[in-house]
């Protein structure tokens, strides 16, 4: 068991010790994908959506998500997050939605861009479900990630 970084030698869970590591520059980018209904993409079209606006909350959801990942995810670090970046775009009926974080740090930013991801779909979801509950949210998946002593990665790779 000891070969598994996150159980301790009695197999039990525990939080890696990172402190001998470098801080380095840590990038990294994650998506989710909502696939819409016609009637959803038409109230985002026309900016009628009961809610108010779509493309602000989610993306402030998504900030938020990012920031409290330590608190949703049991055995992740606390990190210092320089930047956090959310786009969001409608292709065809789905929205696509993409989170950058960043920081300078001990240990990688893939978590917290997945829970920024993840959460701006949940997002999407409650924005949107009062016109139609018939979305699904897919796809979520790193994209890519720099910095630290594994490198950097992609899909593209």
């Amino acid at each position: 068991m000891s070969s598994l970084t996150h159980l301790n030698a009695n197999g039990e869970a525990h939080m890696v010790d990172v402190s001998a590591k470098s801080d380095t520059l840590r990038t990294a980018i994650a998506q989710s994908q909502v696939e819409l209904t016609p009637a959803i993409v038409e109230a985002i079209t026309d900016n009628s959506l009961p809610k108010g606006d779509l493309f602000a909350t989610v993306r402030i959801a998504a900030i938020q998500g990012a920031k409290k990942c330590s608190d949703l995810i049991p055995l992740c670090h606390p990190l210092p997050l320089s930047k956090i970046t959310v786009d969001i775009e409608l292709q065809g009926n789905s929205l696509v939605i993409s989170a950058l974080c960043k920081t300078t740090g001990k240990t990688g930013v893939e978590m917290e861009a997945l829970t920024a991801a993840s959460v701006a779909a949940l997002t999407v979801y409650d924005m949107c479900k009062g016109l139609d509950k018939g979305m699904v949210i897919r796809e979520t998946k790193l994209l890519e990630k720099t910095g630290g002593k594994s490198g950097d990665w992609s899909t593209n790779d």
